[in-house]
């Protein structure tokens, strides 16, 4: 006669259930409870975790159903005179021996639960449970289940299913174009998920080089969320944004800057300082008229190429000049005497 149906309850089966069915069972309430379904329920799940390694294993169930929770879980009590697994003497003076590893036995944490969940397929797991090895009555291989420690990686699986790769999840960051020319270190703060369903903030160093252009992809492998299916957590994803700037604008490795000439300017020519990206000042100059549009270039002035250490880019000034919007007569007097 079974001492104790909780476990069996737990899963919803009868005392006389079937490896199958406990198979279904653990399967259909782990889908269930899982912390990320919505009607996930952590304590629960960790519960019928717990439930389905005992009830799996061939020599803890047979422990379970004559002694109880506390024999199954390595807990023997040893002034239990009816227990084969109590002190050698029958007495409370006795030694004792523990099945769950460490003397005490070692209460089921949230994290065995996933560790289970995990190997056994995660969210990838069939209608009909798994293969496993005919070796043994327990789904972990032998009648040692886990060896003698809880949360351990299993032995003499059949053919298990290929756990499938964490997932990738994308942010943007925005960058300057300052910085994109001199690189910069951006520390961020995300928060993740941990594998007990609790959350955590941590933050990630982003090395931006120079000469990164928008597009630019940074991955940071095992940094998101924690899957269960995947054993892992996801990879997290920033994409370089490049914020715009109101002088430069940015074409590939090259970078363009307007300058605005009066009319006079144009036509008589100008002595001026334009300032770069990294702070230097450059002077420019015409004595001739100049015509709108007219662009100069200055080689090695533009963004560092970050494929080529030491390359640049090059700078080109276009310019741009501001005509007026009326004139007086003497102005159009002397324009017409002197064109």
């Amino acid at each position: 006669m079974v001492k104790d149906t909780k476990l069996y309850t737990l899963l919803g089966i009868d005392p006389s259930a079937s490896e199958q069915e406990i198979k279904k069972a653990y399967r259909k309430a782990a889908l269930k409870y899982h912390p990320d379904k919505p009607t996930g329920d952590t304590e629960k799940f960790k519960e019928i975790s717990e439930a389905f390694d005992i009830l799996s294993n061939e020599e803890k169930r047979e422990i379970y159903d004559n002694y109880g929770l506390e024999a199954a879980r390595g807990n023997a009590p040893a002034a239990d005179t009816g227990n084969p697994f109590a002190g050698a003497g029958g007495g409370a003076g006795g030694p004792q021996f523990h099945f769950g590893g460490a003397p005490g036995g070692g209460r089921y944490s949230n994290t065995d639960a996933f560790n289970l969940f995990s190997q056994m397929g995660g969210f990838g797991m069939g209608d009909d449970g798994f293969t496993f090895s005919s070796s043994g009555g327990s789904p972990f291989g032998g009648a040692g289940g886990f060896g003698g420690s809880r949360g351990g990686m299993p032995g003499g699986f059949g053919r298990q299913p290929p756990r499938p790769e964490p997932d990738t999840v994308s942010m943007p960051l925005s960058v300057t174009l300052e910085d994109l020319y001199k690189g910069t270190t951006k520390k961020l703060k995300i928060t993740r998920k941990n594998a007990n369903g609790t959350k955590e903030q941590k933050v990630i160093e982003v090395n931006i080089k120079p000469g990164w252009k928008s597009g630019t992809k940074i991955n940071f492998s095992n940094e998101g969320d924690y899957q269960p299916e995947c054993g892992t957590r996801q990879t997290i994803q920033f994409v370089i944004e490049e914020k715009p700037n109101p002088i430069f604008k940015r074409d590939g490795n090259d970078l363009t800057l307007n300058v605005t000439l009066t009319f006079k300017e144009s036509l008589c020519g100008f002595e001026r300082d334009v300032t770069t990206l990294d702070g230097r000042r450059i002077p420019i100059s015409r004595t001739q008229p100049i015509q709108p549009g007219t662009t100069s270039t200055y080689p090695g002035l533009g963004m560092p190429i970050s494929k080529a250490p030491g390359g640049r880019g090059d700078l080109h000034i276009v310019y741009k000049v501001d005509y007026p919007t009326s004139l007086t007569p003497a102005q159009k007097a002397a324009i017409q005497q002197n064109f």
